[in-house]
């Protein structure tokens, strides 16, 4: 069977499991995980763990609708810069951070995640796959500065990352969450 039918497939069965993912789109096999929303307690959790402060520029791969940075960018007055392959999102994203009054704190992009260039970012949010996390892990290594923080959303990094922090909690839906935290250590692994 060839690849992107098999993806498509792949694809489609996970949409059809588990309520509220996206279908897939055609010309997106490059996503690294479907469209899901991260619920407004929980991004303020994840900017909590990172100890995000006014000096702090985030980075969030999968922005999706720019949830996780308009809130660096209105609650910290952090930085915050966006990335996502729909065109879409990032449109939605871009009006949302309008109609937050944060526009000049954020900006959105898109691109593909594997070509970010995130040496800037001294905070990382991740709310992807598990597989998507350890395609990352390169470019985390080879990227991030020392001290710079990475907070992953349900799925951890692996690889051999330990996280420095595991929280588990329930959120406001009553969902159970886990955030993952690491540090970068500025070494090339």
């Amino acid at each position: 069977m060839p690849k992107l039918l098999t993806a498509l497939l792949a694809s489609a069965f996970l949409a059809a499991a588990v309520p509220g993912l996206p279908s897939p789109a055609m010309g997106q096999s490059s996503s690294l995980a479907p469209f899901v929303a991260t619920p407004p307690d929980v991004v303020d959790r994840m900017l909590a763990l990172a100890r995000t402060d006014r000096s702090d520029v985030v980075y969030d791969i999968g922005c999706g609708d720019g949830r996780i940075v308009i809130a660096a960018a209105r609650k910290y007055g952090a930085r915050g810069v966006g990335i996502d392959i729909d065109e879409g999102l990032i449109a939605k994203a871009r009006a949302a951070a309008e109609a937050a009054g944060v526009s000049q704190l954020v900006s959105f992009r898109v691109q593909d995640a594997m070509t970010v260039d995130v040496s800037e970012a001294t905070v990382v949010t991740l709310y992807l796959l598990a597989a998507s996390n350890a395609k990352l892990r390169p470019l985390f290594t080879a990227k991030l500065r020392s001290g710079a923080r990475i907070v992953a959303h349900n799925y951890p990094v692996g690889g051999g990352w330990e996280p420095e922090v595991v929280d588990n909690f329930t959120d406001a839906a009553g969902t159970m969450r886990t955030l993952y935290l690491w540090t970068a250590d500025g070494k090339v692994h």
